[in-house]
């Protein structure tokens, strides 16, 4: 982002929430994008966004699946990235988004008696508390397996809150985490995937609902959004969210809510008004679309 001038290109090597949103926002301040990809981009995403995700993507960048690095030259022209298969990705820039680990081995811990995980996480309790140092607290990146702002903003809650009240301790908030994508489409994600759900036992239903199917969707004439929701049949508990279009992550915080107070999905619909015809009509539309015995 310091880079003193746009590049006419761009190699990005990664296909994560960080590549793709960088990804995005040089495709659209114009530089011809090259997306290198181990698997596929967003691999962890429920299938009902990750297929459609990765075919729009490959509509907007050049993007090489399945392919690894044997090695990178610095040319006049820029960079050139080998690849597996003889073939090679050119750019005036590179950017390597494979992945974020934890620097705390700057710090010196080891002087401090401070235990770490690896080389830079510090290792605490389910309260906060560094395991081998007394008085020692630790949140956000440094600590958490959950390197999110979001994140680390509730975990400060958590630890002010144990300083402060001693004889009360609360756990670190790692239960129900959500997260968005910032690319285009946008992307917010919360709770289980249905195959995560399936696995867990539950006896799922399921609801995709395209957001051109209301009133909003229908008004922007979009074609590819879509929300999907994930309940239990049996009892009504809500179990995941997931949406990929204009304002998934704001829309999305209604279900994080529900999640967050464990409410019953079977009337969550019927025994509130959703204003007509605002986009949030589309995740009225899915929890109706869900089917309960």
């Amino acid at each position: 982002m310091r880079l003193p001038q746009l590049p006419k290109s761009l190699v990005v090597i990664g296909g994560g929430y960080i590549a793709m949103e960088f990804a995005h926002v040089f495709d659209a301040l114009g530089t011809a994008v090259t997306i290198i990809a181990r698997s596929t981009l967003l691999r962890s995403l429920d299938h009902d966004l990750h297929d459609p995700f990765n075919d729009l993507a490959a509509e907007r960048f050049d993007v090489r699946f399945g392919r690894t690095i044997t090695g990178a030259d610095q040319t006049d022209q820029g960079i050139s990235v080998r690849l597996d298969d003889g073939s090679a990705a050119t750019g005036e820039v590179l950017l390597v988004a494979s992945g974020r680990i934890p620097n705390g081995e700057l710090l010196d811990l080891p002087s401090g008696g401070i235990e770490t995980i690896g080389a830079g996480r510090i290792k605490v309790d389910e309260y906060g508390r560094s395991t081998s140092a007394t008085g020692v607290w630790a949140l956000g990146d440094v600590s958490s397996p959950y390197m999110l702002k979001h994140v680390a903003n509730a975990e400060m809650r958590a630890v002010r809150h144990n300083l402060l009240h001693p004889e009360n301790l609360k756990r670190m908030p790692h239960d129900h985490i959500p997260a968005a994508t910032f690319t285009h489409p946008q992307i917010a994600t919360v709770g289980m995937t249905e195959s995560q759900a399936r696995e867990h036992g539950h006896n799922v239903t399921v609801k995709v609902q395209s957001y051109g199917d209301v009133a909003y969707g229908w008004a922007m004439e979009d074609t590819t959004g879509i929300c999907k929701l994930i309940a239990d049949q049996d009892t009504g508990k809500f179990l995941g969210a997931h949406y990929m279009g204009p304002q998934a992550s704001t829309l999305i915080q209604q279900m994080i809510t529900v999640l967050a107070f464990d409410i019953d999905v079977r009337q969550f619909a019927a025994n509130q008004y959703w204003i007509h015809p605002a986009l949030p009509e589309v995740t009225e539309n899915a929890l109706l679309g869900l089917t309960f015995n």
